[in-house]
């Protein structure tokens, strides 16, 4: 399966949560780890990875938590898979030719580099205001596979402290 890693995946459940608060909005990292059911530790490294990338920022301190550095319409999905995955290669030999002694005539090789372009391409047009509009019905089946126990490790006892509607 071509696919990307569940950090990237819980990098962008992450990105899309703060999408969908008030701009300017921060909450602490365990907020959103309850909110999207993702496992608080992991999603401390990725806020951090998120943070060296200039994609979120933190500020410490009574009111402090995990904003968008920037407006969720500034920010990509490309970006997202860029700082988590270090970038987009459908093959080796897209992002290294010396990796394959064949791949300056290789027909396919030059497929994969036209389909990684288009992939990267439409990802960077992604845009989290975008998604955060797309996903009013995203917050109420969370709480609803939460609420049934079928996410492992979620935390059943605790339900939103506020409305995730931007």
């Amino acid at each position: 399966m071509l696919g990307i890693s569940r950090q990237t995946d819980y990098a962008a459940r992450v990105v899309l949560h703060l999408a969908c608060l008030a701009p300017g909005a921060r909450v602490p990292i365990a907020d959103i780890a309850r909110h999207r059911m993702l496992p608080l530790e992991f999603v401390r490294r990725i806020v951090g990875d998120l943070v060296k990338a200039g994609i979120l920022a933190t500020s410490r301190g009574s009111g402090g938590g995990v904003s968008l550095a920037r407006p969720a319409a500034d920010l990509s999905l490309g970006e997202v898979v860029q700082a988590m995955e270090g970038g987009i290669a459908l093959n080796h030999c897209v992002s290294d030719r010396r990796v394959c002694p064949l791949a300056s005539a290789c027909p396919v090789q030059s497929v994969w580099v036209d389909a990684t372009q288009v992939l990267g391409d439409y990802l960077a047009s992604v845009r989290f205001d975008t998604l955060a509009r797309r996903s009013e019905a995203h917050q109420p089946a969370h709480l609803r596979v939460q609420a049934t126990g079928r996410v492992r490790g979620a935390n059943r006892d605790s339900g939103p402290k506020a409305s995730l509607a931007g």
